[in-house]
């Protein structure tokens, strides 16, 4: 007996979803190792952290997100760097569990500039819990019952659980100008090169759409010695694009920005141009960097509650007095 359509129904939207959208993170500026191999030992430096991003509190759409990052610097090879994302659905117990290793190659170009070629490589996991679906054949119409037996054979041959490899190739230009303190980078993503299959159905066959993302950032000063970030970041993924832009203001430990987020292509006519607002507020000291984020919807989606965010890095070195010798390294 097959299906009833309106399982059907929900379990394509839910595969489509999972097709088109990685996750994606409100301050991926701050920690942009989230969206590019190549920042991998960007800092010149020894550093860990962790993002938590929870999505939509109010509906059942929540989304629960988790980065863990850790990345360093080695002398004469480049930036290595781990990472483990993992991304839960409430309301459908969808998981998303995947451990990352990536490497990044600095070149010196020249007039202060690197280049940064990097790879990663990613095995993952994803999970949907199939016991939350009832199927025709276990309503029993008569005596009002359900029964925890089915003969359908698409519930028979569903997997729980699926694994799959993930590569990733990403680039950063950046030039760091000592003289009047400003930075710039601008940088490239190809996530999922290999399109990996994520289809919960024996023999099936659901490539996850391959992801690009450019990106750029320019810091500079303004005033007394107070900095001025402006970043800018354009997904895009199946049918679906987004695009990032957002300042940020650092007055000596504090951090203070907003990000308008686009959504350019305006898929059917129902969609907005503008579909959030987040604002940022962070802080930085010797060694620790915070940061916190809320995202406001300007959308008919209705209730959410928004999207919070909080990260917190910490940095062997300290952030106010480098090692020299990454100076010397960059001149």
């Amino acid at each position: 007996m097959k299906i009833k359509i309106s399982i059907l129904i929900i379990i394509s939207c839910f595969c489509l979803k999972i097709n088109a959208q990685d996750p994606i993170f409100t301050q991926y500026f701050q920690v942009p190792e989230t969206i590019n191999p190549g920042f991998s030992g960007f800092e010149d430096a020894t550093y860990l952290g962790l993002i938590h991003r929870t999505q939509w509190p109010s509906l059942n759409l929540r989304v629960d997100t988790e980065y863990v990052f850790f990345n360093t610097w080695v002398e004469n090879i480049g930036g290595i760097g781990v990472s483990i994302l993992n991304q839960h659905e409430n309301n459908t117990n969808y998981n998303h569990l995947q451990g990352n290793i990536n490497y990044s190659y600095h070149v010196k170009l020249a007039n202060d500039w690197f280049f940064r070629p990097a790879i990663e490589v990613g095995f993952g996991t994803k999970s949907f819990n199939f016991r939350g679906l009832v199927l025709s054949d276990q309503i029993n119409i008569n005596n009002g019952t359900i029964s925890s037996n089915t003969s359908d054979p698409y519930a028979l041959n569903a997997n729980r659980n699926i694994a799959f490899l993930d590569f990733t190739a990403g680039f950063v230009f950046d030039k760091k100008n000592t003289r009047n303190d400003t930075d710039l980078w601008l940088g490239a993503t190809i996530k999922h090169l290999n399109k990996p299959n994520i289809s919960f159905v024996e023999n099936g066959n659901v490539p996850l759409d391959i992801f690009y993302s450019l990106h750029a950032n320019y810091k500079f000063p303004y005033f007394d010695k107070n900095d001025m970030l402006i970043s800018a970041n354009y997904m895009q993924q199946g049918d679906f694009n987004r695009l990032d832009i957002g300042t940020t203001i650092k007055l000596e430990k504090l951090m203070l920005g907003a990000t308008a987020v686009t959504n350019p292509a305006k898929n059917d006519t129902n969609s907005h141009l503008l579909t959030s607002i987040n604002a940022f507020v962070g802080l930085e000291f010797e060694q620790l960097r915070f940061g916190f984020s809320y995202d406001m919807n300007t959308t008919n989606i209705g209730r959410t509650n928004g999207v919070y965010e909080l990260s917190i890095t910490y940095l062997a070195d300290c952030l106010i007095c480098r090692n020299p010798s990454n100076t010397e390294r960059r001149k």
